[in-house]
């Protein structure tokens, strides 16, 4: 039998030394961890569908298709067009939960789409990138002097993503875009409503660079030195998962494996729907490179050098030390140029092993 992720981690962390030790009992006396806990919980449960992440192969006709597009439009007309139709129809193509047999009824799929999109209304993922702008230019550009509140949000969304510590770069073989975390670029002491605001941020861009008919990432993280853990930072970004992003994480891969990243997991698989607890990965450096030499696009050559590789990520988002400002404004992480790699990368994954079938 297949052990639970976190539990089969044991065997490989080292022993915690006093200083990760004293950051682990700091990070759980700041804040009111175990009340946090229950209402991410509640929060998460209730979220949660027995179907969640089954895969359906049933027929979704043109003008079903149709239908949810046009419901869609009129609920959020700003916003619609995020949901691809390739996840569209993965989400109304699956069993239904009360009777396996047939297909979800589009009612049903509407809600469940409708949740997302309200959960995308709450967080304020449609105007993220609208703040990219603002704080890529001239801080005395009339919008900025006319809205200095979202300017300020603006520039705490910037200090997150300068330290590029969370990019896409690159593809898997079957063309799922890859998310790369490396730990050891995040800050001690996060913004935490930012660095949410960062992770929505480059989430959505990476989903709209999809190739045509996928709809699922794969995530990278490089567990090597990470900063203190903090609880309100983890469970915000698992209730994002869950509630904004459904069947959109396919794999989550880290390593190496140390006291820092147990006490991570121990904290969030107990909140974790268990599909999506199945998903995460949690390995030392040599297993984690042979998972990575069979999955990406190309092999042994887009291991990163910081895992033990040689394709060099630095060259496109180095060190905060090292990057120089991209606009007249405070942004100095390559979130543009972020996703123009991106959508190239796509077509060379397109033209080497053609394009999904939806």
């Amino acid at each position: 039998t297949c052990k639970n992720p976190a539990q089969a981690t044991h065997s490989r962390i080292t022993t915690m030394s006093k200083d990760e030790e004293t950051l682990i009992k700091d990070a759980l006396s700041k804040e009111d961890v175990n009340e946090e806990v229950k209402e991410a919980k509640s929060e998460i449960d209730a979220a949660e569908d027995d179907d969640e992440g089954v895969t359906g192969d049933f027929e979704v006709t043109k003008e079903e298709m149709s239908i949810i597009r046009a419901e869609l439009a009129c609920e959020f007309p700003e916003d619609y067009t995020y949901l691809s139709d390739a996840y569209v129809k993965s989400v109304a193509s699956k069993p239904y939960s009360k009777d396996p047999s047939i297909r979800r009824p589009i009612e049903y799929t509407m809600e469940k789409l409708t949740h997302v999109m309200e959960w995308r209304e709450e967080a304020g993922a449609p105007e993220m990138e609208t703040l990219i702008h603002l704080v890529n230019g001239s801080e005395y550009s009339d919008e900025a002097k006319e809205n200095p509140e979202k300017l300020v949000k603006a520039k705490a969304l910037a200090v997150s993503l300068n330290n590029a510590s969370l990019y896409w770069h690159g593809f898997t073989k079957e063309g799922k875009p890859i998310l790369w975390i490396r730990c050891g670029r995040k800050p001690w002491y996060p913004n935490v409503e930012a660095e949410v605001n960062a992770l929505i941020l480059i989430a959505d861009a990476g989903i709209k660079c999809m190739p045509e008919g996928v709809t699922d990432f794969v995530v990278i993280s490089d567990s090597n030195s990470p900063p203190p853990p903090v609880p309100s930072f983890l469970i915000n970004v698992l209730k994002a998962l869950v509630r904004g992003y459904p069947d959109r994480l396919n794999m989550l891969l880290t390593a190496p494996v140390g006291s820092i990243i147990q006490f991570v997991m121990n904290l969030l698989m107990p909140l974790m729907p268990g599909r999506l607890a199945g998903k995460f990965l949690l390995k030392d450096m040599d297993n984690a490179i042979e998972i990575m030499k069979d999955m990406l696009m190309n092999g042994e050559e887009d291991i990163p050098t910081f895992l033990g590789g040689t394709a060099d990520h630095d060259e496109f988002y180095p060190d905060e030390y090292y990057a120089k400002n991209q606009g007249e404004g405070s942004l100095k992480f390559d979130y543009f140029g972020m996703i123009e790699r991106l959508k190239e990368q796509a077509k060379i994954w397109e033209e080497k092993f053609g394009t999904k079938e939806e």
